[in-house]
Parts: C-alpha cells; sequence; structure tokens
C-alpha cells in the first residue's frame, strides 16, 4: 500500500465521521441541487444538448493536435504569444521568466484549476512575487493557507459562520458580519491591489481555434479585472481546453452554468483575443498563453479513458457522487476531486500512487448521469481498475483471492456444496477485511438456490 492511498484512508476515516462537516457539504450541495433543478428548465431538450456537446468535444481530442496549432497561429497573429510547457516545472519557468523579465512583483490571480494543478502562487511566492487569489472563494482559501475544496466552490466546506469566523480573526471584523458585509470589505480590499498589479494571471475556459481566442467565464468580475487593468496578462491553461469555433460557446456557456452553478449563464463571459491595439483603450499591452501538458499526452494516449478530456470543469459529478459527499474535496490529495479526478489523476501523476481513487466509488453511475459532456465516468473508473491489473500494481493478496474466487465461482458443484457455514467462513477469511470494518459482508443463504428449485419441483 503507498503512501497517497494510506493517507487517503486516514483521511477519509476522519472526515465520514465529522457531523459538522457532513452536515455543511450536505446544506451546500442541498442548495446547488435545488439550483440546478430551477437552470436546467432552460432546456427543450437538454439530452440532445448534452449529446451535441459530447460529439464536437470527442472530435476536438481526437483531432487536438490540429486544434492547438490553430489556436497558436491565430493567437499570434492577434499579437499574444504561445508557450508550451512539457510539464510542471517547464510551465512555473514560463511565467517566472516572463514576470521577472518585466520586474513585477505584484500579481493579481483569478481562479484557475491549472495553476491551482502546478502551484502557482506558491512557487511565485517563494520567488519574491506577492501573489493574491482574487476571487472570493480562493480569496479565503489563500487566507487559511488551504487547498480548495472543490473545482467550482473553493471553500464548499466552510459555513457562513465559520467565513465570518476567519474575517474576524485576520481582520478584525465583527464575528457575526454577513456575507454582504464580508464581499464588501474584500472588494474595497481588492481593488488596490488590482490599481497596483503588474501583472494578471487567468485560466481558461475555453480556447478558440478558428480565431485564436480566450474564452472565461465567471460571477464576481474579478477575472476580468485581472486580465484588463494590469499591462500583463497571462493565461495559463491545460491542452484539452480547445473548441473549434466561437459559435460554439452557445451551446457550451450555458451547459457550464446550468451544470457548475444553477444559473442559465454566468453573469461575466469574456472573449480576449491578445494584448491591446493601436485603437483601444484599455487592456493588457502584453498577452501570453502558456498551454501546459503535465499527463494530458499520456491521458490522450488511453482509449477509452482519453474521452475524459472532454471535461469543462463543471463539477456536477463531484456533487452526485455520495462517495465525495460523505469523505470531501481534501481527502482526495489532487487538485481534481470527485470523480473526474478519480479518472484522470492515474494518468496525470502515476497509476501506482493514486490508483486508488478509482476504487474510491460506489459504481451508481449518478457522475454518468449528471455529466453535461456525457462522459461515462463510471466506466472509465472500471477501466483504470482494469488498467491497475494488467500492469500487475495490486497485491500478492488480491491476485490469489481473486484466482481463487474465480475457481470457486466457476465450478457448480463447488457452489452446490452443502455447508452455508464453510462458505461464510471463507467469506470472511478472504474478504472481511477488503470489504471493510463496518460493513456486514452478505451471508450465504442454508440452502442454495438449485436446492430449493428441487424442492418447490
Amino acid at each position: 500500500m503507498t503512501q497517497t492511498q494510506t493517507q487517503f484512508l486516514t483521511d477519509s476515516e476522519t472526515k465520514a465521521f465529522d457531523l459538522d462537516h457532513r452536515a455543511t457539504i450536505a446544506f451546500n450541495i442541498g442548495r446547488y441541487d435545488e439550483a440546478v433543478v430551477k437552470g436546467k428548465l432552460q432546456y427543450a431538450n437538454l439530452a440532445l444538448a448534452r449529446r451535441r456537446a459530447a460529439i464536437r468535444k470527442h472530435r476536438v481530442i481526437e483531432n487536438l493536435e490540429d486544434h492547438l496549432k490553430d489556436f497558436e497561429y491565430h493567437f499570434i497573429r492577434n499579437g499574444g504569444k504561445v508557450l508550451w510547457a512539457q510539464d510542471v516545472d517547464e510551465a512555473r519557468r514560463a511565467v517566472l521568466e516572463i514576470l521577472e523579465k518585466n520586474y513585477v512583483k505584484l500579481v493579481v490571480k483569478s481562479k484557475s484549476m491549472v495553476t491551482e494543478e502546478i502551484d502557482l502562487t506558491g512557487f511565485l511566492e517563494k520567488n519574491g512575487i506577492e501573489t493574491l487569489e482574487t476571487d472570493l472563494g480562493e480569496y479565503i482559501v489563500q487566507l487559511c493557507n488551504e487547498k480548495p475544496y472543490h473545482i467550482v466552490t473553493p471553500v464548499m466546506h466552510k459555513s457562513a459562520r465559520d467565513v465570518a469566523r476567519i474575517f474576524h480573526e485576520k481582520f478584525g471584523l465583527p464575528e457575526d458580519s454577513t456575507p454582504a458585509e464580508i464581499t464588501d470589505f474584500v472588494r474595497t480590499t481588492l481593488r488596490e491591489k488590482f490599481q497596483k498589479a503588474q501583472a494578471g494571471i487567468t485560466g481558461a475556459n475555453f480556447l478558440i481555434s478558428s480565431t485564436g481566442a480566450v474564452a472565461l467565464t465567471e460571477n464576481e468580475g474579478n477575472g476580468v479585472l485581472s486580465m484588463s487593468m494590469p499591462p500583463i496578462h497571462i493565461v495559463v491553461t491545460g491542452i484539452e481546453k480547445i473548441l473549434p469555433t466561437i459559435d460554439d460557446l452557445d451551446l457550451f456557456w450555458p451547459l457550464l452554468a446550468t451544470h457548475g452553478t444553477g444559473q442559465q449563464l454566468s453573469v461575466y463571459n469574456t472573449l480576449v483575443s491578445g494584448p491591446r491595439k493601436r485603437d483601444e483603450a484599455d487592456g493588457p499591452a502584453q498577452m501570453y498563453v502558456v498551454l501546459i501538458d503535465n499527463g494530458r499526452s499520456e491521458l490522450l494516449s488511453r482509449i477509452p479513458q482519453r474521452r475524459a478530456l472532454a471535461c469543462i470543469r463543471c463539477g456536477a459529478c463531484l456533487n452526485a457522487c455520495p462517495v465525495y459527499r460523505n469523505i470531501g474535496g481534501h481527502t482526495y490529495g489532487t487538485v481534481y476531486s470527485g470523480p473526474i479526478g478519480a479518472v484522470i489523476t492515474p494518468h496525470m501523476r502515476g497509476l501506482d500512487d493514486y490508483k486508488h481513487l478509482s476504487y474510491a466509488s460506489s459504481l451508481c453511475g449518478k457522475c454518468t448521469e449528471v455529466c453535461p459532456v456525457n462522459i461515462d465516468l463510471h466506466h472509465q473508473l472500471l477501466q483504470n481498475r482494469n488498467l491497475s491489473v494488467r500492469q500487475g500494481l495490486v497485491s500478492k493478496w488480491e491476485k490469489w483471492g481473486m484466482k481463487g474466487y474465480k475457481r470457486f465461482m466457476s465450478k457448480r458443484q463447488w457452489l452446490d456444496m452443502p455447508g452455508a457455514g464453510v462458505k461464510n467462513f471463507g467469506m470472511r477469511l478472504f474478504f472481511g477485511k477488503l470489504w471493510g470494518p463496518r460493513r456486514e459482508l452478505p451471508r450465504v443463504a442454508p440452502k442454495s438456490f438449485g436446492e430449493r428449485w428441487k424442492e418447490n419441483q
């Protein structure tokens, strides 16, 4: 058992029995569930929209190299620069070189899971560059020195009372401060930072290959300010975020908003295709896009797991997953948690260390049911399990146990062998620990189906 798996089991044990944590998550996800039901009412045929989105993303993934070349060509023509990063180190160095070349000491940053993936904020801080998260949830996470809990909602694990206590301890606000009062305080605090920042870093929800544009969707406006007020704008994003044309946003923006937060459309939806032109009044003087691989090519080489690259990071599968709802986001030990994280992390960070995430699932299929781009997530989890077995990443006990189980189950006379007590003893011996200390193993009936059939006939 690897260290990451041991830590996962330990953290799961703690979180699953933390009643306060479960109550907070249940409340926040409950509000999300109510909003999504209303948001989906905008669709006359949601199944058709999801199918169209799945087909378009499938075509992009199958021709990813060509689309990336198109994006690079058009973005450079628009005056921007594209930097390619194979791994975390290359991505960090690319950003640091841009900032150091321009003597940047203060960076404002909007919400971005890819920058969390490479721990960009911590890296820049170590190199003497102040980096401030400007999304309210991410700002709170940064104040607490934590990692985001959820792809869309970084502080889903904290109640309004928890947040008020944080701002009381950090800034002296009243302990009973309302969310509106805290938001006003943060807005005032960050406004000064936006004005002084020498560079802004954002992620990208989508990249438009036919025009070289970056599409960003948000609800607070911090992303727009991060990209437009500082003289330098750096986009850090994964290579899978490509869409062929701007027309595709008509489909994907509403799907992302509805499945992410239950909205019909996010408040701010922005397209930016390069630095400020001569006849434009605002915008950055320099703009860069750092395209990160970091294991995505490994996932692309896997069939059918490559379908997971179609993910638009809405977080719907996390909210639907009964495992996530019990053990929470931090327990996974990765930036991408929940079902989608369990599918992609073993390929991006190593199957040996993270294969256990694909076993942390009930395989109920709810994640597949809610995915806006029809990724068959529960099937992908099974594919990861199968791959780990084929690569020999299982213990000897597991190998012997499954071989014995296969032999026993393949012989009719052994199944019909009398003695339910012996069979139940064998179940406890071989599967007791695997089944878990708090779960009751299924019991073999005193008489088999064949025996009862003969008696009744």
